[in-house]
């Protein structure tokens, strides 16, 4: 399955600076990879996105089709590679439960895991909906419910959480002008459209919205903006939109074209992604935005003849506790499967080079607790008997001795919010603190751990004391006036 085969009803077109150094992967970092579960169908087809940690430190994700009734799954996944289904979508006759979750699941602070469906619903364009650990789902709303579907139809990413405790969301069609939407969802199930896509604003945002440290949105559209080529927007909580840049502001398309995936906040406070296309050698670029609209080119893909390090970036970067970012290109490498790539700065190097009994098409990767990259890949692996005769997609591991480190749920909240501190080994921790204030906490679980934000925190790291040393939270904890 070829990028423009991805989804063919949405019809997908696949029509600065020097190219900075790369180099070629290492082997240790070959050594290092791992296929931990190869789909075959009953258990999934094509897991279409970045896996997530829940508070029992097992990984929970999506396959876009597969299961028990050939909609899709909602599965948990041990870090040793036991997989568990929790929910097989189209279980009723029309599929009001929805079908096609393509955009994986979030972990919300109640606890339970929230998502979407890129058809199915009562009216078959899309739904949200809200899954418990244990697998119990709820249909909280399903898209086109509103007359002209001004309310959106067909949510092709998955959701975000905002520090109002909303969910946040975009449609890739519908509105008022049938070109997309950006909206907020209560865990309730109550929809508000914040935003409704002309084209001269963008079209299509396929990769959903993150929010930043400054409180406001960002996201990007496929199509649309000013050289009809893609955007970088910012929205706030009440829906005003600003588009930040329009692609294909460069001669020949320097600066790229159709951004995909979602961006991701550095910890310098600048915006990180891809474009897939386009850029000097028409295979994509990364860049980073300031939240003003300054865009620098930091790579262009494919480089070198036969494109080694890769092209067609699909997913979202992330990045690692070592400052580094990581992603995964579509196409390219040795074997034209898709690669696994770090950038340092403006250096790329190619960790991994998929092959197709591994993987085909990454898409997309997280960092666990314990330091290891998880990721997926849409096709490939060894059960060969699937659509397309590709194999029904994989999850894999790769470890760059990252180390192990802490997160919180939520990431900002004022003095007496509660707080869950994900990890791993946790039993027998003798200090929680913030930015160096001590909190009172209880460890419920070897992976989980509940405190509260103490009188006089401010923002800074959150640490775990443990017998064997201190952990450390990825990213800041905003203590929020």
């Amino acid at each position: 399955m070829r990028v423009q085969d991805r989804h063919p009803w949405m019809g997908l077109l696949v029509t600065t600076l020097a190219a900075a150094a790369v180099s070629a992967p290492s082997l240790s970092a070959q050594l290092n990879f791992r296929t931990l579960v190869s789909f075959g169908g009953s258990n999934g087809v094509s897991p279409p996105a970045p896996l997530v940690q829940g508070l029992d430190g097992n990984l929970y994700g999506t396959t876009y089709a597969g299961g028990a009734n050939g909609g899709g799954t909602v599965f948990k996944v041990t870090t040793t590679g036991t997989v568990t289904t929790l929910y097989s979508f189209c279980a009723q006759a029309g599929c009001p439960d929805g079908k096609g979750p393509n955009g994986g699941v979030v972990l919300a602070t109640d606890g339970n895991f929230y998502g979407t469906t890129l058809v199915g619903g009562n009216a078959g364009n899309g739904t949200v909906f809200q899954i418990t650990a244990s697998g119990t789902l709820t249909s909280l709303y399903s898209f086109c419910s509103q007359p002209g579907c001004s309310d959106g139809k067909h949510p092709f990413a998955g959701l975000t959480q905002g520090s109002d405790g909303n969910l946040y969301g975009t449609t890739v069609l519908g509105g008022t002008y049938g070109q997309g939407t950006v909206f907020q969802i209560t865990p309730q199930g109550v929809i508000t459209v914040l935003h409704s896509f002309q084209g001269s604003d963008g079209t299509e945002p396929y990769g959903g919205v993150i929010q930043a440290t400054d409180g406001n949105f960002y996201g990007t559209t496929y199509y649309g903006g000013a050289n009809l080529a893609g955007t970088v927007f910012q929205i706030t909580t009440a829906g005003a939109l600003t588009t930040l840049y329009s692609f294909c502001a460069e001669p020949s398309c320097a600066d790229g074209a159709e951004p995909y995936s979602a961006l991701v906040e550095g910890s310098d406070g600048l915006l990180y992604g891809t474009t897939e296309l386009q850029g000097p050698n028409w295979n994509g670029t990364l860049f980073n935005i300031t939240t003003a609209g300054s865009l620098t080119i930091l790579y262009n893909f494919c480089g070198q003849t036969g494109c080694p390090d890769g092209g067609y970036p699909h997913a979202a970067l992330i990045q690692g506790t070592d400052g580094n970012f990581y992603g995964t290109t579509d196409r390219g490498g040795t074997s034209g499967c898709g690669t696994i790539f770090k950038l340092s700065g403006t250096t790329l190097r190619t960790l991994y080079n998929f092959r197709l009994r591994n993987g085909t098409e990454p898409d997309g990767m997280t960092e666990a607790t314990n330091g290891v990259l998880y990721g997926t890949t849409l096709e490939g692996g060894i059960n060969i008997l699937c659509p397309y005769n590709y194999g029904c997609g994989t999850i894999y591991t790769l470890n760059e001795s990252l180390g192990s480190f802490v997160e919180t749920l939520p990431t900002s909240g004022p003095v007496g919010v509660t707080v869950e501190i994900l990890g791993t080994n946790l039993t027998g921790a003798t200090a929680v603190t913030f930015n160096g204030v001590a909190a009172a906490f209880t460890v419920d679980s070897a992976t989980e751990i509940t405190t509260t934000v103490p009188a006089n925190a401010t923002t800074g790291t959150v640490q775990v004391t443990l017998p064997a040393g201190v952990l450390s939270s990825n990213v800041p904890f905003y203590v929020l006036q």
